[in-house]
């Protein structure tokens, strides 16, 4: 297995675990745990699509689910108080 495999493996398990913890009631979908999990598993899936195995609509999909996630962490960021 390639260290590109196995990054994005890597963020495969980390989304899906956010996704799971959610589904389950066990993680705020809204939450920074959540939203980093996703954004950090579609960097990572990213890597590896961009690195060794290039797809258009898996590197758009996992794009957009970069954007999304790190839009929720921006957003928790700025409403924080003080």
């Amino acid at each position: 297995m390639s260290w590109t495999d196995a990054a994005g493996l890597a963020g495969v398990l980390m989304i899906l675990a956010a996704y799971a913890g959610a589904a389950l009631g066990r993680l705020d979908p809204k939450g920074v745990w959540s939203l980093l999990a996703n954004f950090v598993g579609a960097c990572l899936i990213l890597v590896s699509l961009l690195v060794a195995d290039f797809n258009l609509s898996s590197t758009v999909m996992e794009g957009s689910w970069a954007l999304v996630a790190l839009a929720g962490l921006v957003r928790r960021a700025i409403r924080r108080p003080g």
